[in-house]
C-alpha cells in the first residue's frame, strides 16, 4: 500500500491540476481498467469473516480500506471514522460535535477539521468519515452528540467548516443521507415527511457541505418515504447528483448500508466496508443485462476524480506522528473545550459578593466535588464514533490541578446522599457533576446506548442536587450530556448551572478554566432545552414508521407558544453585552439581491468576553405556513469592557426562499419580514427591523 500511494504521490507534486485535467486523468484510467477492477473501486477490501470480528471487537483500530489497484498504482480509499476525532489508534479526542456546534465558532471548527486530517494522514488514512450534519429533531435520540444541533443553517455552517478543514490534508465524507434523526430502529424505520420539509429542513445543510466540495457522502440506513437511503433514486440521483450537481462519490454505511447490488442504479458507488452486493452480485446483473456498463463507469469515475484530486492536497513535514495527541492539538481540545461549555444560570448569592461564579480559588480553602461523573473519563459514545485518546482529564483532576496547594478538594461519588451531603455542608462551595454516558444514549448497542426514554437526569441524581443545594447554597451543577435535559425538578433551587456536554480529552482541565475565572464562559446552545417532553415533536423509538413534521426544536416551540428553559442560542458568561443600533442598508430588495444588516454589541461588563451574535427572520404575508422566526446568520467577536463593536451580516432574498411542491422549485415570494439581531432566539432578547422582499 505504501509503495502504491508513493508512486501516485510522485505523479502528483505539480499544483492541483484544473477539472479539465483531473477528468481526462481519470478517463485515461478507467480505460485502462477491466471489468473486475473497476468493479473492485465500488467496495470494501476487507474479506467478510475477518472485517466482521474486527467490527466487533475493535472498530476501526485502522482504516478500512477499498479499491487498491496494485497494476495501476491506485491507492485504495483508506476510511477512518469519526466525528470528534480520529477514531483510529491514540489521536486526539475533541469534545462532541454538539459541544462544538454550541461554539458557534466556525474558524475555531476548522481547526479542529485540520487537526482531524493531519492526524488520519499522519495514521495512515487519507478519508475521514465523520461530518455528521444530521438534524436533531428530538433530544432523544442517542447519537444526538454526533451532529451540531438542531437548525439547518447552523448545521451547514459548522458542517462546511470541518469539511473544509479536512479536506486540506484528505478527503471528506458528510453523512447520513438524509433524515437519521433516531437510533434504535434506524436500520429499518420509515420516515414520512412531504418534499417541503425534505428540501428546507432536512437537506440544507448537506447542501451546503456538497457546495464546500466534500468528497463524499454517505447514505442512511433508514428509509425515506418507503425506500431505503443507500437505494432511493430520488435522493441520490435527482437531488444530489442531479440537481446538486455533487461531483464526488456516496457510499454506504456500513453492513446494512444497502440491501442488494441494484442500489448502484439508484446511485450509490461504494459498498463499505465489506463486498457483500456489488461484487459478484453486481456483476450478475451486469451480465443478465438488468444494470448498464454506464452505471458502473459512472460511480469508478466519481471515485477516481476524488483519487486524483486529493493525491495533490497536503501540507507536506505536517503528517509525523508526533503531532498525533501532540502539544498543538491538545490545547486545540482544550480551546475546543472552553469555548464549548454554556453557562445557563449564574445568580446572585445573598451574601452580596456577586455570582457564584467564578469562584475565587484564593478565598476557597476547602471544595467539594460530588458526583460519579467528576472521577471517570466521559468522553460520550464508545460505537463507531468512539476516540482512544491517549489520556483524559477528568473534572475532579482537572480542578485539582487548577486549584492552589492550600485548598482541600473533597470528593465524594455521590452514592451516599447523606456522606456527599455532609462533604458538602463542610465546604466553602461544592459543585456537582451530574448527568449521562455512553451507556445512557449513544450508538444503541443493545445493552447500552441508544435514544433516551426520557429526558431528565436520574431520580438518584435529582435528589442528591436538591439535597445538596439545600446544606450548602454555593453549589454548581456542572451537567455532562449529548443534547438537551429537561431541569425543572432543580433548576430553580441551584444558583449556578454550566453545561459542560461531553468535553474530549481535556474536558477537566477546560471545565476548571470557566469555574475559576480563567476563561470567560461563550457558549450558546445549538438546541432548545424544554420545560416538558410534552413541548416537544413525538418521538417512539420503537417505530416502524414516523412522520417528521415541518417545525421542531425552537420552530415547534415558537409555533405552539411554548416557552423554553433555556432557549435556542442562549448562553451567560462573565461580562454582560447589550445590543443597539440595528441597520438595515434598504428597506426592500428583490428576489437576486441582498440586504446587509449591522448591529452594534457593547461589552457592559469588567471582563473581556466573545458574544455570539444572532441573526433570524421572520415572515407576515407568507403564502406558505412558515417559522415565526429562523436563523439566517450568526458572528462570534470578541469584545473588551467598555468597548462597542458593529457585527455585519448579508441576507440574501434567495435565503427567504421556500419550495413549491407543485411546480418542484424554489420561489423568493413578496413577503414582508421582520428581522431580528440579539443574543439568543428569546424575542424579548432581540432587536427588530423590517424589510420587504420583492418578489
Amino acid at each position: 500500500m505504501k509503495k502504491i500511494q508513493g508512486e501516485w504521490e510522485e505523479r502528483s507534486e505539480s499544483p492541483p491540476l484544473a477539472e479539465k485535467r483531473i477528468e481526462e486523468r481519470a478517463r485515461a484510467l478507467l480505460g485502462r481498467m477491466s471489468l473486475e477492477e473497476r468493479l473492485h473501486q465500488m467496495s470494501g477490501d476487507t474479506p467478510i469473516i475477518p472485517g466482521l470480528i474486527e467490527m466487533l471487537i475493535g472498530y476501526n483500530k485502522r482504516p478500512f480500506p477499498a479499491g487498491e489497484n496494485h497494476r495501476l498504482c491506485i491507492p485504495g480509499i483508506r476510511f477512518t471514522d469519526g466525528p470528534r476525532g480520529v477514531a483510529m489508534y491514540r489521536s486526539t479526542c475533541f469534545p462532541v460535535a454538539m459541544a462544538r456546534g454550541a461554539s458557534w465558532d466556525t474558524s475555531l471548527e476548522e481547526r479542529v477539521g485540520d487537526a482531524i486530517g493531519i492526524e488520519a494522514r499522519a495514521q495512515g488514512a487519507n478519508f475521514f468519515g465523520g461530518v455528521c450534519v444530521n438534524v436533531l429533531r428530538h433530544p432523544a435520540w442517542g447519537r444526538a452528540q454526533e451532529t451540531y444541533g438542531e437548525d439547518p443553517y447552523h448545521l451547514g455552517e459548522m458542517g462546511s467548516a470541518l469539511v473544509r478543514g479536512v479536506q486540506r490534508h484528505i478527503m471528506a465524507c458528510v453523512k447520513h443521507f438524509a433524515a437519521n434523526s433516531m437510533e434504535n430502529k434506524r436500520v429499518s424505520v420509515n420516515v414520512v415527511m412531504d418534499e417541503r420539509t425534505l428540501r428546507e429542513v432536512y437537506l440544507p445543510h448537506f447542501k451546503r457541505c456538497v457546495d464546500e466540495g466534500a468528497a463524499a457522502v454517505m447514505t442512511a440506513y433508514n428509509r425515506l418515504n418507503g425506500q431505503y437511503c443507500g437505494h432511493n433514486s430520488h435522493l441520490l440521483r435527482d437531488i444530489l447528483k442531479g440537481e446538486w450537481g455533487f461531483r464526488g462519490f456516496v457510499m454506504s454505511d456500513f453492513l446494512a448500508g444497502i440491501r442488494g447490488p441494484r442500489a448502484a442504479v439508484a446511485g450509490l458507488d461504494v459498498e463499505m466496508p465489506l463486498t457483500i452486493h456489488f461484487g459478484r452480485r453486481l456483476r450478475k446483473l451486469l451480465r443478465k443485462g438488468e444494470i448498464s456498463q454506464d452505471i458502473i463507469d459512472e460511480a469508478v469515475m466519481r471515485i477516481l476524480r476524488q483519487k486524483i484530486r486529493f493525491a495533490r492536497v497536503g501540507e507536506r513535514g505536517r503528517y509525523s506522528k508526533q503531532n498525533v495527541a501532540g502539544p498543538e492539538h491538545r490545547e486545540l481540545s482544550r480551546e475546543a473545550a472552553r469555548k464549548s461549555m454554556v453557562l445557563l444560570k449564574n445568580e446572585r448569592l445573598g451574601d452580596g459578593v456577586g455570582p457564584l461564579l467564578p469562584i475565587n480559588a484564593s478565598t476557597v480553602k476547602r471544595l467539594a466535588v460530588i458526583g460519579r461523573l467528576a472521577d471517570i473519563p466521559n468522553t460520550g459514545d464508545r460505537g463507531s464514533s468512539m476516540v482512544r485518546p491517549p489520556y483524559v482529564i477528568t473534572p475532579l483532576a482537572g480542578i485539582r490541578r487548577a486549584l492552589p496547594g492550600d485548598c482541600e478538594v473533597t470528593f465524594s461519588a455521590g452514592r451516599s446522599i447523606t456522606r456527599a451531603v455532609e462533604r458538602a455542608r463542610q465546604a466553602d462551595a461544592a459543585v456537582i457533576v451530574a448527568g449521562n454516558t455512553h451507556r445512557d444514549e449513544g450508538e444503541y448497542l443493545f445493552v447500552k446506548g441508544g435514544d433516551r426514554d426520557v429526558l431528565t437526569l436520574k431520580p438518584h441524581d435529582e435528589k442528591l442536587i436538591l439535597e445538596t443545594v439545600a446544606a450548602n447554597p454555593r453549589t454548581v451543577v456542572v451537567l455532562m450530556c449529548g443534547s438537551a435535559v429537561i431541569t425543572e425538578t432543580w433548576r430553580e433551587k441551584v444558583p449556578a448551572i454550566l453545561l459542560a456536554w461531553y468535553p474530549g480529552m481535556e474536558g477537566g482541565n477546560a471545565l476548571a478554566d470557566i469555574l475559576f475565572g480563567g476563561a470567560n464562559p461563550s457558549g450558546k446552545l445549538p438546541c432548545a432545552f424544554p420545560r416538558s417532553g410534552d413541548h416537544l415533536p413525538y418521538f417512539d423509538k420503537r417505530a416502524g414508521t414516523i412522520e417528521y413534521g415541518y417545525f421542531h426544536g425552537y420552530r415547534f416551540m415558537d409555533r405552539e407558544g411554548y416557552e423554553p428553559a433555556f432557549p435556542f442560542g442562549f448562553g451567560l458568561g462573565y461580562t454582560s453585552f447589550s445590543y443597539g443600533n440595528l441597520r438595515l442598508d434598504r428597506e426592500e430588495i428583490g428576489p437576486d439581491e441582498v440586504a446587509r444588516a449591522s448591529v452594534d454589541i457593547t461589552n457592559t461588563g469588567d471582563m473581556a468576553g466573545e458574544e455570539v451574535a444572532q441573526l433570524y427572520v421572520g415572515y407576515e404575508g407568507s403564502t406558505v405556513d412558515r417559522p415565526k422566526k429562523e436563523l439566517k446568520g450568526f458572528v462570534r467577536v470578541r469584545v473588551d469592557p467598555g468597548e462597542t463593536r458593529r457585527v455585519d451580516f448579508e441576507l440574501p432574498a434567495r435565503s427567504t426562499a421556500h419550495y413549491e411542491t407543485v411546480t418542484g422549485g424554489w420561489i423568493t415570494e413578496p413577503v414582508s419580514c421582520t428581522v431580528y439581531a440579539g443574543p439568543s432566539s428569546r424575542e424579548k432578547d432581540l432587536l427588530s427591523a423590517r424589510l420587504k422582499i420583492l418578489g
